[in-house]
């Protein structure tokens, strides 16, 4: 069975790092491990600000005027 759920945890200890390895591994849940983040900041950012006016109920128009920086 495959879900669509994904948990990005995010470890502040040595500690913590090794206790959700042993939890992972003991559920044998594949699990990958990475030291940099694979979205951009001012995509992260844009995304951000738009869900929290979206929930402020302000109206929100999407250019695709200056996307093709954030890709790169």
């Amino acid at each position: 069975m495959q879900t669509q759920e994904i948990f990005i945890a995010h470890p502040t200890t040595k500690d913590q790092i090794n206790a959700l390895k042993a939890v992972v591994k003991a559920f044998k849940i594949e699990f990958e491990i990475t030291k940099e983040n694979p979205y951009k900041t001012d995509f992260v950012n844009m995304v951000l600000e738009s869900e929290q006016e979206i929930r402020k109920g302000k109206e929100v128009k999407v250019s695709s005027k200056g996307f093709d920086n954030l890709w790169k």
